[in-house]
């Protein structure tokens, strides 16, 4: 027989990310705002999960815990094996704007995580003609085959948002983390971008922390929904998403489907008049 302390032992060893007990204030402990309060988190390697809550809950907070922009006040917050205490670079972000720059092509764009973050720093002037394949292939796959050339302001919002899609993998972190990346387009090219989001999830099995206030994309996307209570942040219910994949838009209609969501938007109801 083995205890279950040694048990959830074992689970925080072997998890990818693993927050115990980790709490963020921002400004001084004293008089500062505390955003995430005692926060435990485990990720497996190649899972993707979903944070769903209401405005200023801490959801955008737990990202920068997780990827080492912002240290814990308490607690700790480890990522495969070590303690975060900077920013880390197998991280991918994608953020609500794409923020592209202006005065760069799409594929220099797309290039620029491969200019900055090392190894592939110092490579990048002996390999540029491969890493620019490299670029080409991924446009390819996320439908942006042929606009490598152009700029941002010759792009749609979608499209902006694949390329920065583009941006935050094309250094193939281990890890990648979406403040609500689809928030601020249309419904339809929103579902089309799940689309694309799973298939380059299921090729590539990277870890995800999604941050949505979309609970049908929360559960199109996630294996595992967490609903965050009002500030100070904490996780209130975890529910895991146990429909086959690949998801597909037509499976949003199925009873199972919208029953994930009903259950999940109780929940956040009872948060909001808490």
């Amino acid at each position: 027989h083995v205890p279950a302390s040694s048990l959830r032992a074992h689970a925080s060893v072997m998890a990818f990310v693993d927050l115990q007990n980790a709490s963020l204030t921002y400004g001084g402990q004293e008089d500062g705002l505390l955003a995430l309060q005692d926060v435990s988190l485990e990720i497996q390697r190649g899972e993707c999960i979903a944070v769903v809550g209401p405005s200023g809950c801490g959801k955008s907070s737990l990202l920068k815990l997780v990827s080492g922009l912002h240290p814990a006040s308490a607690g700790s917050v480890v990522v495969d094996g070590s303690l975060v205490t900077k920013p880390l670079k197998i991280v991918g972000m994608a953020f609500q704007n794409p923020v592209l720059l202006p005065w760069r092509s799409t594929l220099r764009n797309v290039l620029l995580p491969l200019e900055v973050v090392e190894p592939h720093r110092r490579q990048f002037r002996s390999k540029r003609k491969e890493f620019e394949a490299q670029v080409e292939a991924l446009l390819k796959i996320v439908g942006l085959e042929g606009f490598g050339s152009k700029y941002p302001w010759q792009l749609s919002g979608g499209m902006q948002q694949r390329a920065s899609l583009c941006r935050a993998l094309i250094h193939e972190p281990e890890l990648m983390l979406l403040d609500e990346p689809f928030a601020a387009l249309d419904a339809f090219t929103r579902e089309e971008l799940w689309d694309v989001l799973q298939g380059l999830w299921l090729e590539r099995q990277f870890t995800v922390i999604l941050v949505t206030h979309d609970l049908r994309e929360a559960v199109y996307l996630a294996d595992k929904v967490y609903v965050v209570s009002n500030r100070p942040g904490r996780f209130v219910h975890k529910e895991t998403i146990d429909l086959p994949r690949p998801r597909t838009l037509e499976s949003t209609y199925n009873p199972e489907f919208v029953e994930y969501a009903h259950k999940l938007r109780e929940y956040i109801v009872q948060v909001r008049q808490t």
